[in-house]
């Protein structure tokens, strides 16, 4: 064995060296991930109500515009999206419910953004607002409130289809999309 090949007494070999890194690249690692958990930082979404809050009544949204039906898909669009978290229960009783989620949609508006050949509108936007609060049902304070919560979407008019129809698949959609936004919303609020 040459000179250069043997390890020194007391040097360190390669491999421990290697070794000593890695857990030390492990140990800031797991410190980093426990101090952003601790500071309340987790994926988007995954977020919970505060204790206590485990049954949520929502009544039908005030419709404000003259959009037909609006609180009715809106309404039941966010009992679907928080029925499906399963974590929250939903209620029709206020008597069962720990917290309260109301709405009235202020704004309903449609523009048309995109021109066939034959120029006539064939693509759209929607665009609704809502003033929305989550509201404890026994001490009423108010947990989440956007009085300008708005969302917006984009639709097209399939040439052969008649404008009616096609928005009001849109509304559906728009409904479904509104409704996971804003659970979203509330939720990363925790």
């Amino acid at each position: 064995m040459s000179e250069r090949s043997k390890p020194r007494r007391g040097a360190p070999r390669p491999d421990a060296k290697a070794a000593a890194c890695a857990s030390a690249i492990i140990v800031a690692v797991a410190a980093t991930m426990m101090m952003t958990t601790a500071c309340g930082y987790r994926p988007v979404g995954t977020g919970f109500l505060p204790a206590g809050i485990r049954t949520i009544q929502i009544p039908l949204f005030e419709n404000r515009t003259t959009r037909f039906e609006l609180d009715l898909k809106l309404t039941k669009a966010l009992i679907d999206e928080l029925a499906s978290r399963g974590k929250i229960k939903v209620t029709t009783n206020a008597a069962e419910a720990d917290a309260v989620l109301e709405g009235h949609i202020l704004t309903f508006a449609v523009s048309p953004i995109a021109f066939s050949n034959q120029k006539t509108a064939d693509r759209y936007n929607i665009f609704v607002v809502a003033d929305v609060s989550l509201k404890e049902s026994k001490s009423g304070r108010i947990v989440y409130a956007n009085p300008t919560y708005n969302f917006t979407t984009e639709y097209q008019v399939p040439q052969g289809q008649d404008f009616e129809s096609a928005e009001t698949e849109a509304l559906d959609n728009l409904a479904k999309l509104f409704a996971r936004s804003l659970i979203v919303a509330i939720l990363e609020g925790f």
